[in-house]
């Protein structure tokens, strides 16, 4: 396996056990099976044993918890042969929730059903995304992403009707229309910009104060990676970016992205910034970007942890992106 497919969500090579999907009566059978476990969800926060080293939880599919389950467990795959589901306990409503917290930039808050032990809490994914080992992140990950999309998507997108589940939970076919509807990914380039010793950072609104990240956008229809780099600095930074190449990728389940890690090299350092598009830019040295880091600097702080960005400005601070 490349270094590059160490980043978070990425590399637990999951049995997604795609050959189940279409077989009602083998995903009966998985679902019945006594090694069978359910990965629970509240509001998309997965359910973990918080207390570190953290792990996801896993709960036998006959637990009285599941009883108050949304719609049908979906298939996951296959975990050391065992079957692992997504279940949507969305409805339970906690006595003292706080709705203020939640879905903020920073969710710190934790979700306790009565029905579960006190070591098990339903916790913000991008807070715990990187106490989680590989394969505990890609089923997190994998749950909140396929969840979210049912969620969103119940109905036709071509004649409105109600659709039904299908292919163990990885499509939706309309009965009235006969179409066929799959879950969606959007495919986003985030840019490791440099010109010289220096790297290209931006920051959006509503950030905290002094954290700035990597420069990221969607990809438009009928437009290649490499040009949506290069659109995507011009218009938020003004800069020319000549060669770009790929480094790596995170799926990224807030909602729905698959962010696309690229480098790319500035023509020019001048900056002209879009407001609509990011609050601020600057040029980060190698140096100041160690201060970082180390937590020194007087006056950026670093990416999120767990997130691509941060993963491949430590990779490009060590110098061993690929």
């Amino acid at each position: 396996m490349r270094h590059a497919e160490t980043v978070t969500f990425g590399g637990s090579a999951l049995d997604r056990a795609g050959e189940i999907r279409g077989n009602p009566e083998a995903l009966a059978q998985l679902r019945a099976d006594p090694a069978a476990r359910a990965v629970v969800f509240w509001r998309g926060k997965p359910l973990i044993a918080p207390e570190r080293p953290a792990a996801l939880a896993r709960l036998a599919m006959d637990h009285p918890v599941l009883h108050e389950a949304e719609g049908t467990a979906i298939l996951l795959g296959r975990e050391d042969g065992a079957p692992r589901f997504a279940v949507d306990i969305s409805g339970w409503e906690p006595a003292d929730l706080d709705q203020s917290q939640l879905g903020a930039f920073l969710d710190p808050s934790e979700q306790r059903h009565p029905l579960l032990g006190d070591d098990m809490a339903f916790a913000e994914l991008r807070r715990v995304m990187t106490w989680l080992d590989p394969r505990d992140a890609e089923l997190a990950a994998s749950g909140k992403a396929i969840l979210g999309w049912h969620e969103t998507h119940r109905h036709c997108a071509r004649c409105g009707s109600a659709t039904d589940l299908a292919q163990g939970g990885w499509q939706r076919v309309c009965p009235d229309c006969g179409g066929a509807h799959f879950p969606r990914t959007d495919p986003v380039v985030i840019m490791l910009i440099t010109h010289g010793n220096s790297v290209l950072m931006g920051r959006s609104p509503g950030w905290p104060e002094g954290m700035y990240s990597l420069l990221a956008g969607f990809v438009e229809p009928g437009e290649t990676v490499e040009a949506a780099v290069r659109r995507e600095v011009f218009e938020e930074a003004g800069v020319q970016v000549g060669a770009v190449s790929y480094l790596s990728s995170q799926p990224w389940p807030f909602p729905a992205s698959l962010m696309l890690g690229c480098a790319g090299q500035a023509l020019s350092r001048e900056l002209t910034i879009d407001p609509v598009e990011i609050e601020d830019a600057l040029w980060v040295t190698r140096e100041e970007m160690m201060e970082v880091f180390a937590g020194s600097h007087p006056r950026l702080l670093p990416a999120r942890r767990g997130a691509i960005a941060h993963f491949l400005l430590e990779n490009w601070l060590a110098d061993r992106l690929t």
